[in-house]
């Protein structure tokens, strides 16, 4: 079972994709901030990370960096409601596997993971 992390400052929209996203047969995580969610990273270490860019706190991109350094080989989908080149190209910079707009729609969201469960398997090939 792929172990996938959903770190969010809002617990409500972590608690509702983590229902979404075990019924798929994930094995889901949650951090509602950047320390839990290295933690996180460090001890489960999960294949994807769905992180937002705007916590209190660490910000998702300072989180981003970590997560790379931990492993490089984890694929980081970014989520925020900051949707500018700026943000987007920092995020591709610091290693963002994807980025996603809020508000989004959970069948993007599971087209997205099915993706990067195939980028996964074809790297383990």
């Amino acid at each position: 079972m792929i172990k996938l992390l959903l770190v969010d400052d809002e617990k409500g929209l972590c608690d509702n994709l983590k229902g979404f996203f075990k019924v798929s047969g994930f094995n889901v995580l949650i951090a509602t901030n950047g320390q839990d969610a290295l933690s996180l990273v460090k001890k489960e270490k999960p294949k994807i990370v769905f992180l937002d860019i705007q916590m209190s706190g660490m910000s998702g991109l300072e989180v981003l960096k970590e997560i790379k350094k931990i492993d490089n080989s984890i694929k980081v989908i970014m989520v925020t409601v900051l949707d500018d080149e700026k943000t987007r190209a920092e995020a591709k910079k610091l290693g963002a596997d994807e980025f996603i707009a809020k508000p989004f729609i959970t069948d993007y969201l599971e087209e997205v993971v099915t993706r990067k469960v195939e980028e996964l398997l074809k790297e383990k090939e």
